[in-house]
C-alpha cells in the first residue's frame, strides 16, 4: 500500500445521498499557493555565450574542450519585472522580466581533466499574462526553468559558446487560503519493508518431477 490511496478503505465515502456525499466530514481553510496564469515557451538558442563564474576543481588549465552542460536548478531568478496593465485585453497585463537560468558545465581541461563550472545564462521575456486585482496580500511571477546543451565549444577567456533548448513557464501565483471540502486527516499506511526473495522461483518447483 501507498501514500497515494490516501483513504483508509474502512472511511471510504459512500454514494451521495441529497446534497451531502456520505463520508465528508467538514469545510477546511487550507493555505495554498494558488496559480492565477501561467505560460510556456520552448526555444532552441544558438551561438549564445556562457560564462564560467567558477570550476572545480580550481586549478584547471586552458583550453577547455565542452562536453554538456544543463540547468541546475528548476528555479529561475526573475529581475527587471515591469507589469503594464493592458486596454486590449481586461484583467490582463504586459510581463516584461529577465529571467536568470544557474548552469552547470562539464568539460575537460588541456591535460584531460574531467572538470565541471557554474556560471548563469540569463534571457528576456515579454509575454501577456493575467494578473489579480490589487489586494493586501501581493501576487508573484515566479519562473520554471530547464536548459540542456549537448552542442558547443570553448570560445577562450573561460567561456563557452553553446546551443542551447531551453523551457521557461512563468507563472502568476499568490499565497491564499482556500475553504475546501474534506474527509479528515490523510491516512497514512506502514511502510512496506524490502526483502529480496533469493529463493523464489526455487520453492515454487514440485517436490517430485511432472
Amino acid at each position: 500500500m501507498s501514500f497515494s490511496n490516501n483513504v483508509r478503505p474502512d472511511r471510504m465515502p459512500g454514494p451521495i445521498v441529497g446534497n451531502a456525499a456520505n463520508g465528508l466530514c467538514e469545510k477546511v481553510c487550507i493555505e495554498v499557493k494558488k496559480v492565477f496564469d501561467a505560460c510556456i515557451k520552448q526555444e532552441t538558442l544558438s551561438d549564445q555565450t556562457l560564462s564560467l563564474e567558477s570550476t572545480v576543481p580550481a586549478d584547471v588549465q586552458e583550453p577547455f574542450t565542452f562536453v554538456s552542460a544543463r540547468s541546475s536548478s528548476s528555479v529561475g531568478t526573475i529581475s527587471n519585472l515591469v507589469v503594464t496593465p493592458t486596454t486590449e485585453t481586461p484583467g490582463c497585463s504586459r510581463v516584461q522580466c529577465s529571467v536568470a537560468i544557474p548552469m552547470q558545465v562539464n568539460f575537460t581541461d588541456a591535460v584531460g581533466v574531467q572538470a565541471v563550472g557554474t556560471g548563469t545564462f540569463t534571457l528576456q521575456r515579454d509575454v501577456i499574462l493575467r494578473v489579480p486585482e490589487p489586494s493586501v496580500i501581493p501576487y508573484e511571477i515566479v519562473a520554471v526553468v530547464n536548459a540542456v546543451s549537448a552542442e558547443g565549444s570553448y570560445s577562450g577567456d573561460g567561456q563557452f559558446s553553446i546551443t542551447l533548448c531551453v523551457t521557461v513557464i512563468l507563472k502568476v501565483v499568490m499565497d491564499v487560503e482556500l475553504l475546501v471540502p474534506s474527509y479528515g486527516y490523510c491516512y497514512i499506511p506502514p511502510c512496506q519493508e524490502y526483502q529480496e526473495e533469493i529463493c523464489e522461483g526455487f520453492f515454487d518447483l514440485p517436490l517430485f518431477p511432472r
